[in-house]
């Protein structure tokens, strides 16, 4: 336990941070954490400025640079060069105050940004703050211009270099292996984001330049979101009920609404939405008005052609089953939850999709009607699988004797017959099992504690697999069966919770188990029935009142929250064993208060790839991962 305040709390220990020095010393409040994810998420900050000159009409060209040593970027476009000119109030060059200052910037007004991904105004200032070294070279006013900093103070005033007929922006920055544990970028992360952005910005050129492989990719989709929407077609395999696209645009100078979409046979709804650019991976209000207008379009339509089904009720979940989209949004003062822009916040959005996608829909349903009626056989037939599904599900009677005796006598089950409404945990060890099973909510949720590392599934046979107790045992309890003869309608409860420590072993049982689940009952996540809980690594008290932290980007948040004058006590814990039955329920347990991660298959051939990569039969590939990051580990667990 560590205590953040002396007993005697005066002036004196007032700490004021000056420029961006808050940056440096709490990273994971701007870029949400300080690993591979929060290095990449730098370059993603400078992409997102020169995308906004092309946002604005004022540039089509961006050039991202990976250079030779693996650990530096350059970003180039041809827009208008950030200004040179002096600040009437700092007395400084604008160059400079926006890369030196938080909150610093030209798009707080939309006076020269009116669709921006970039309103907070501390991106470039934040990748400055954490780089040894960045170089900002400006082109405009028939000038080249640069400056140098360090680890984000200048090093060299601002200076005209030479005359320069073209325009534009180039950043140049190295990443501080002060901050990062791992300062090495991944090219094929870098590819593919920008692959994305060149498809929902269409018509902007993006070059990307990997020296580290002597490589040049130029993409440009000139077609967009519509050639998006054929590329994940075809890279996720999903075969589609109807070939034309729903397609539905709205431009009204200050909102711009972009929407592709198609039903497809497969039995998960994948939706991709962009906010000016940005990927909302966690969605928001724009994904809800979507999921709205889509449901409100397909019942009106049916009702007025009168489309019943005897015995069938029709659910808004049939409706959206094997959906595959993609939502594009472009406003003018966009409301992020969070620095890193996963999820849209503006309450008017929701109105707004909806309100395009709805009658746009109904329409295009009206006007063709040979692809309405594969879409409504599309939604009957998951209907009807769904409701088969539950009927199955009760005439198991799994409270049965006979059933009972063949279930693991680990499991600690739940009182409810109900799929629907339970769930099961799976949890690391009888000591975790033991908290959880006391913390539980015994009439819904069950327990079954798995004992020691999970057998690695990858590339063994069904009887090979079925021969481990552990595994046999959480297939029992599941009523499923594996591989071909996996019957998902036998799925003896609705959630599937994986519930592991917070450390290398937890992570590494965990990937394990999903490696089982992709392999061998991929429907299970597929229909939305797996998931992973997040129990708190950090427990803080301040007073009376306690709170929980994920993990140590939200343990900054909360920190950051607090009044400056209050004594907090920070106690960190090492397993789930640790945590009384209490501080589970209230943390990991209580579906009002936990937080739990869906597992989804973004991209299959990707998820396959990975999969192999870390625990397949080949163990070249695996060596070559370990030797890079060996040097990086700080604690190891022997």
């Amino acid at each position: 336990m560590a205590t953040a305040t002396k007993s005697e709390y005066r002036a004196r220990d007032i700490e004021v941070l000056e420029g961006l020095e808050a940056v440096r010393r709490r990273p994971a409040m701007y870029i949400g954490d300080t690993t591979a994810r929060g290095l990449h998420h730098l370059v993603w900050e400078i992409v997102d400025n020169s995308v906004d000159e092309f946002l604005v009409g004022e540039a089509d060209r961006v050039v991202v640079t990976l250079h030779r040593d693996g650990a530096s970027i350059t970003v180039s476009d041809n827009g208008r060069g950030i200004p040179v000119d002096k600040h009437p109030k700092t007395k400084k060059s604008a160059l400079e105050l926006i890369l030196t200052t938080l909150h610093a910037g030209g798009k707080f007004s939309d006076k020269n940004y009116a669709r921006s991904g970039g309103l907070h105004g501390v991106g470039a200032s934040v990748v400055n703050a954490l780089s040894e070294e960045m170089v900002a070279t400006v082109r405009r006013d028939g000038y080249e211009w640069t400056q140098r900093y360090k680890r984000g103070k200048p090093t060299t005033p601002v200076k005209k270099v030479r005359p320069f007929r073209g325009r534009g922006t180039t950043i140049f920055f190295r990443p501080d292996p002060q901050i990062f544990r791992r300062t090495q970028f991944s090219a094929e992360t870098i590819r593919q984001h920008l692959e994305d952005i060149s498809y929902i910005h269409g018509g902007l050129k993006i070059v990307f330049q990997d020296e580290t492989k002597g490589e040049t990719h130029e993409l440009h989709h000139p077609q967009g979101v519509a050639a998006y929407l054929e590329k994940l077609t075809a890279e996720e395999q999903k075969r589609p009920v109807h070939d034309q696209v729903f397609a539905v645009q709205r431009d009204d100078g200050k909102t711009r609404i972009e929407l592709v979409m198609r039903w497809t046979e497969a039995t998960d709804e994948q939706i991709r939405s962009y906010v000016n650019g940005i990927r909302t991976h966690a969605g928001g209000t724009h994904e809800s008005g979507l999921r709205a207008g889509i449901a409100k379009a397909v019942r009106n339509y049916m009702e007025v052609h009168e489309i019943k089904q005897k015995g069938l009720t029709i659910t808004n979940d049939d409706i959206r089953e094997g959906v595959l989209g993609i939502l594009s949004v472009f406003l003018s003062n966009p409301v992020f939850q969070g620095q890193t822009k996963e999820k849209l916040n503006n309450p008017e959005m929701q109105g707004m999709v909806e309100g395009l996608v709805r009658p746009a829909l109904e329409t295009w349903l009206n006007n063709n009607p040979s692809i309405a009626d594969a879409v409504i056989g599309r939604i009957v037939l998951a209907a009807r699988a769904r409701l088969a599904s539950r009927t199955a599900a009760s005439e198991i009677r799994r409270k049965s004797a006979s059933r009972k005796n063949g279930l693991p006598g680990k499991l600690l089950d739940c009182r409810s017959t109900n799929p629907d409404e339970s769930e099961l945990f799976i949890v690391e060890g009888q000591s975790a099992g033991g908290s959880a099973g006391m913390g539980r909510d015994s009439r819904t949720q069950a327990v079954l504690p798995l004992k020691g590392k999970v057998l690695n599934t990858e590339s063994l046979t069904a009887s090979r697999i079925m021969a481990n107790q552990e595994i046999r045992d959480l297939v029992e309890t599941l009523g499923t069966g594996i591989g071909p003869d996996f019957d998902i309608r036998k799925l003896r409860y609705g959630r599937v919770i994986l519930l592991m420590d917070a450390d290398s072993d937890g992570y590494h049982i965990s990937t394990l188990l999903l490696t089982f689940f992709f392999r061998h009952m991929r429907d299970l996540i597929r229909q939305e029935k797996l998931y992973i809980a997040q129990p708190p690594l950090y427990r803080i008290v301040v007073g009376n009142e306690t709170y929980y932290a994920r993990d140590d980007a939200h343990k900054e948040e909360i920190l950051a929250s607090l009044p400056a004058n209050r004594k907090v006590e920070i106690s960190r814990f090492k397993g789930l064993g640790e945590m009384t039955p209490q501080q589970l329920k209230e943390t990991t347990l209580d579906p009002k208060n936990r937080t739990l991660l869906k597992v989804e298959i973004e991209s299959q051939l990707e998820a396959d790839r990975t999969f192999q990569q870390l625990l397949g039969k080949d163990a070249s590939e695996r060596y070559r991962i370990i030797m890079e990051e060996a040097s990086l580990v700080d604690d190891l667990d022997v």
